[in-house]
């Protein structure tokens, strides 16, 4: 028999068919469910598992929904998770019980299945709304990059960047993906192209930025995309192949490795190295490994050691062993190359924590790097500094000459309102720079419909047509269009050289906010469409 009182006062029986005396049935997932005269056991069903999908309480429908405090809990343990990258069976953990129970014993936690099915739909919705940005802006880039994981398996992620319509950077994550294939350019070009299509870029893709490598290379190729080298990359083979080609730093980092690797082994070292350090009233620190693929590593592994010279020496003192420390002539090696090399580092760091506009600092980077190496080289005393400086500063100038060299950095450059011409290192290529860019703005003003509103026919007036036959009609449009070209080239000319007259920005200032507040000031902003439409052919957020 039906419990009539228990329908009249819980509106969960819309949702549950009594099947027998003590078993009842949801009508949404027929899932059974025990049933002991009360609806306890129901309101947890529905809550866990079904809520989150109706968005809205149990209860009668009474105009526009509103949130609960059990849509809004859900909604806080479903950001927890996502944001802290915590597993979905976080709500079977007993700690994590005891806590939620005594900070609210009347939530009830959901379930792992009904958790993941919340951030199934928390991604679909995000996701929505990311397709719905893209849509909006005319031009995208993409940075791509692979990687194994401690299983030998290996990820390719690609992110997507963009200029919002209120000129900010915005960055979205188009997919993280397991790459079982054969890394091929071939491969790689078929799971970008499917992503590009998948979230409707593909027409809007203007830059691909990857590593150097050749598959990364040919597979922009593949997919006709313009193709960047990420800096940061391009900065850790300038200095590793200089480091590996100073044999004498070769020795010392081998020694420094040897010593760095018994400290981070040994327990008992390990422990007296912390006991020294704190008998000499300083911090304790540990030695860091030089890591292959990342040339800081090596920075930071033989920083430590100039800083820990003295707690290192105590220790292997009182330690029955054969490793030695560093001699006083290599710690004097050390600290001369560590000083060519701390603008390295800055640089490295600084793209890493790059928010803003970064393409366009390129240029203007490595020629602050290529006076900083100079003037740290005509300091140093130290013969295996200077040959290694001397490395570093050839590939430098090499690169510099290619990337200054290349249109979409040079204009980059140029189009900063932070560098303009004092960020290159050759006044030609910025004098090119300019041509190219008065070029450009040329080709955009001769465009009238990429620029400004289409005229009125009714309001137009006619052109006058040539009397008599049409003998002279070929050479009237030739007049028209040259003295429409030249008008162009004229206006284009006044722009860019108004725009360079006048004074740079702090190079700490965002130069997306300076064209956004600046996009009145020229005709048409004319320069500054030109710029949002270049800087978005290479935007990053982190590493350029």
């Amino acid at each position: 028999m039906e419990p009539a009182k228990t329908r009249r006062t819980s509106h969960v029986w819309e949702h549950f068919d009594l099947i027998s005396p003590n078993k009842v049935k949801c009508l949404l997932c027929s899932r059974e469910l025990g049933y002991n005269n009360n609806t306890s056991s129901m309101l947890r069903h529905y809550r866990a598992i079904h809520e989150i999908k109706e968005g809205h309480g149990v209860g009668p429908a009474q105009g526009r929904p509103r949130p609960t405090r059990k849509q809004d809990l859900d909604e806080a343990l479903v950001n927890l998770i996502v944001k802290d990258t915590q597993p979905f069976s976080v709500v079977e953990d007993v700690g994590f019980r005891a806590f939620v129970a005594l900070l609210d014993p009347n939530y009830v936690i959901p379930t792992r299945q009904a958790i993941k099915a919340m951030v199934d739909a928390k991604y679909v919705l995000e996701r929505n709304k990311a397709i719905a940005e893209m849509q909006k802006v005319a031009a995208v880039s993409l940075t791509s990059d692979m990687w194994m994981s401690f299983n030998m398996d290996a990820y390719l992620a690609v992110t997507c960047h963009f200029v919002d319509d209120n000129t900010r950077l915005n960055s979205v994550l188009l997919g993280v993906q397991q790459f079982p294939q054969t890394h091929t350019a071939e491969n790689l070009a078929r799971v970008k192209a499917s992503l590009m299509e998948e979230w409707g870029i593909t027409d809007k893709v203007t830059c691909l930025v990857t590593d150097g490598a050749a598959n990364m290379i040919s597979c922009g190729k593949q997919l006709k995309l313009r193709h960047a080298i990420c800096i940061a990359h391009t900065l850790n083979l300038i200095v590793k192949k200089s480091l590996d080609m100073t044999p004498a730093l070769c020795d010392i980092r081998a020694k420094a490795r040897k010593l760095v690797g018994y400290f981070r082994s040994s327990t008992l070292a390990k422990e007296k190295l912390v006991s020294v350090q704190r008998q000499l009233g300083r911090p304790t620190l540990k030695l860091l490994q030089e890591v292959e693929t990342r040339w800081n590593s090596t920075y930071h592994m033989l920083q430590r050691l100039v800083d820990l010279r003295e707690p290192v020496g105590a220790a292997l003192a009182s330690l029955n062993t054969e490793i030695t420390t560093l001699t006083s002539a290599e710690f004097t090696t050390i600290s001369g190359c560590l000083s060519l090399l701390s603008g390295f580092n800055d640089a490295t760091i600084e793209l890493s924590e790059e928010k803003n506009v970064s393409g366009s600092k390129v240029v203007p980077l490595l020629k602050m790097l290529e006076q900083m190496l100079q003037e740290e080289m005509a300091k140093t005393a130290v013969a295996v500094a200077k040959e290694m400086g001397e490395h570093l500063l050839r590939q430098l100038r090499e690169r510099l000459h290619t990337l200054q060299s290349m249109s979409i950095m040079s204009l980059a450059t140029l189009l900063d309102p932070r560098f303009k011409l004092i960020g290159f290192f050759s006044p030609l290529k910025a004098a090119e720079a300019t041509k190219r860019l008065v070029t450009e703005c040329g080709a955009l003003i001769r465009t009238p419909e990429a620029v400004q509103p289409q005229e009125n026919p009714s309001t137009s007036q006619p052109e006058q047509e040539t009397p008599g036959n049409h003998l002279w009609h070929k050479l009237d449009q030739t007049v028209k269009l040259s003295r429409k070209t030249k008008n162009a080239t004229a206006d284009a000319t006044v722009e860019v050289q108004r725009y360079l007259a006048e004074p740079n920005i702090g190079h700490l200032e965002d130069p997306l906010n300076y064209w956004q507040t600046q996009k009145h000031v020229y005709p048409q902003s004319r320069v500054k469409g030109y710029f949002q439409r270049q800087e978005k052919l290479y935007q990053r957020k982190g590493i350029a």
